[in-house]
């Protein structure tokens, strides 16, 4: 069975995901957002389908801006059903202004999103999928995994004879700290 390295490589639409983005550090609460809405909305799909979407996903819900989605109202929430440039389910859509709400919270609490995954920082997934499930909607354990990993809060993301596994490990993820250099072999 191929790794996710392979496959990606040279996909129009895995590859850059792959080359630039997943397992690398992010701080930026847009960004974020953006994954956990992202990998919430993969729930029972494929990602080629939500990256294909990923342009959609921007534009409906405000480039990801947190404040703009917590304070949808139930107009909002009846446009987003109705776009055909996202995934139309209620749950997803509820849990992504629920989320956004509870991220714009962490500011008070934390000092934003990534500050509240830096204090928690390190647990090991199953602790990660407890938390998440009592802090978001619509967290079980394979969508926190995915997207701790995204982050580059958990070892995975890419083998460690891909070059781009180099390229994360010179930037000192979060997961370095905790499993020392842990990931797909």
């Amino acid at each position: 069975m191929s790794s996710y390295c392979e496959f990606a490589k040279g996909h129009e639409l895995h590859g850059p995901y792959h080359d630039h983005e997943y397992g690398f550090p992010v701080e930026d609460e847009s960004q974020l957002f953006e994954r956990l809405l992202l990998e919430i909305n993969q729930a029972g799909l494929n990602w080629e389908l939500i990256l294909k979407k990923r342009k959609g996903f921007r534009e409906a819900y405000d480039d990801f801006d947190v404040d703009r989605v917590a304070d949808y109202s139930q107009p909002d929430r009846e446009r987003l059903l109705t776009d055909a440039r996202i995934i139309r389910n209620k749950l997803k859509v509820n849990a992504a202004i629920v989320n956004a709400q509870v991220i714009r919270g962490m500011r008070d609490s934390h000092g934003g999103f990534a500050h509240w995954l830096k204090a928690h920082h390190p647990l090991e997934k199953e602790e990660w999928v407890k938390l998440f499930k009592k802090t978001f909607k619509f967290t079980g354990g394979e969508i926190t995994g995915e997207f701790l990993m995204s982050i580059g809060y958990l070892p995975g993301p890419h083998r460690k004879d891909c070059p781009v596994f180099t390229q994360i490990v010179q930037l000192n993820p979060p997961w370095m700290d905790h499993h020392g250099g842990l990931t797909h072999e």
